[in-house]
């Protein structure tokens, strides 16, 4: 068996799917994608399947992980890790097929049944959480994350942080204490406005901040860590376990959050786990994306002892045009029950892509991120 042909798909709202097919007639499936980067990430996969990939035997998956990483002398960074995850993630969904197992199977075999999911409130700039808060709350989910704040100055004023308070405090009071609510700082706060924000919060006890500082500046994360109780969370724009060994071996974070369709792919969030086990940090893998990059991180949840839950896009803000459901075959492989969901057993990834839709679907995505600026006109950070 090798690998024959390939086709990429941009679909709505912003995603990137890879259909990979072998001699056989086998298809595996993939979703290399940095949002709103989709163009370059398409040159990036076709440069790595022309020039590594096509005619060679599909299960040799760590070789060719090797091969795609050290082939070139430039390695890292968002376009080119996103690129090998999405192959990385076709090549595990052929080698299931292959041998009629899931991934998880596969990698040791599952360590749980179901793995705990939250669900997105509040966007980029979060207004009536409260509401929304009940509402997912009442649909079973035990856990939600919201967007601290929208763009802040580098020290900003009293009234911004009483804003934050006040949407968390919304939250809080509607829920309970029984649901978790991590709080996403996105990356948007300098260094003393998140000793200040984090104190404000703490009475209500985030189930932990996220991104609180750029990943530019993870040498803070250390002093921010001891200055507050609130575990720390961080790893979206995180490409490697090299990057994650500094935060690791800094005891910078209590909760690392790497991307499967940005940091290698199945191969490489498998060890970056295992590399985190070792230092008693947990993993609760980032995916504001599609069905194929969420069915990915779930069969290395199911495997890794130390995932603790699971990031998922089911009517988050940025799916305005599609949802993750309506690209599957059987959307009740994600149907969530108590805020959980169950670890599908179908072979390789455990999903069947409904390849009509996405074809149907298949379109030029020009989606960016908004670019925000300050007052004064001055660039920010989203």
């Amino acid at each position: 068996m090798y690998i024959t042909d390939y086709e990429l798909f941009e679909v709505p709202p912003r995603w990137l799917f890879l259909k990979l097919t072998t001699s056989d007639g086998t298809v595996g499936w993939g979703e290399p994608i940095v949002e709103g980067r989709s163009h370059t990430v398409v040159a990036a996969v076709e440069e790595l399947l022309d020039n590594y990939l096509l005619g060679e035997d599909p299960t040799r998956i760590e070789d060719h992980w090797q091969a795609m990483y050290r082939g070139g002398f430039y390695r890292g960074g968002p376009i080119l890790m996103s690129a090998i995850a999405g192959v990385d993630q076709a090549l595990w969904d052929l080698k299931g097929k292959q041998f009629g197992a899931p991934v998880h199977e596969l990698l040791g075999g599952r360590a749980r049944d179901r793995i705990r999911v939250y669900q997105w409130i509040g966007g980029d700039r979060p207004a009536d959480v409260g509401e929304a808060a009940r509402e997912k709350a009442d649909a079973g989910f035990s856990a939600l994350k919201m967007n601290a704040t929208a763009e802040l100055r580098p020290i900003d004023t009293p009234a911004t942080v009483a804003d934050a308070v006040d949407r968390i405090a919304a939250v809080r009071e509607a829920v309970g204490d029984e649901v978790d609510i991590g709080v996403d700082f996105h990356g948007r706060v300098s260094k003393p406005m998140v000793r200040r924000l984090a104190a404000a919060l703490e009475p209500y006890d985030p189930m932990f901040i996220e991104e609180p500082v750029l990943p530019e500046n993870n040498d803070a994360l250390p002093a921010i860590r001891q200055s507050t109780t609130i575990p720390v969370a961080t790893g979206e724009r995180m490409y490697s376990r090299w990057d994650f060994k500094e935060v690791l071996e800094a005891d910078a974070v209590d909760l690392i959050q790497p991307d499967v369709s940005h940091a290698g792919g199945i191969t490489e969030l498998k060890k970056i786990a295992s590399m985190a086990e070792a230092y008693d940090v947990s993993v609760a893998p980032h995916c504001p994306l599609g069905p194929i990059a969420l069915a990915s991180c779930i069969q290395v949840d199911a495997c890794t002892p130390n995932a603790l839950i699971q990031e998922q896009s089911l009517d988050i803000h940025y799916n305005e045009t599609s949802d993750v459901l309506d690209y599957l075959a059987d959307p009740s492989v994600f149907e969530y029950r108590d805020g959980f969901v169950d670890i599908p057993d179908g072979d390789g990834l455990g999903i069947e892509i409904d390849e009509e839709h996405v074809r149907d679907q298949r379109g030029d995505v020009d989606w960016h991120n908004p670019v925000w600026r300050h007052e004064d006109g001055s660039v920010a950070e989203w």
